[in-house]
């Protein structure tokens, strides 16, 4: 067997290191992590989002009463 194929057997046969199963796990705790965090997120940008709006219809609403 030539030093190359030996090479390819013995990678596929390591056993080290994280499996298929370990980095399933591994990228569901990383999403929803990301999902926790973004949902929270996004939530807060809402209501900063609602706090301009309002804002601006009152300085809208000012600024139409003193056009007048």
């Amino acid at each position: 067997m030539n030093v190359m194929t030996q090479k390819f057997v013995d990678f596929i046969k390591e056993e080290e290191g994280l499996t298929t199963v370990e980095y399933a796990i591994a990228g569901s705790l990383v999403a929803a992590a990301v999902i926790v965090a973004f949902t929270d997120l996004g939530c807060e940008v809402g209501e900063v989002i609602a706090a301009l709006a309002t804002t601006l219809d009152t300085g809208a609403d000012a600024a139409q009463a003193d056009a007048c």
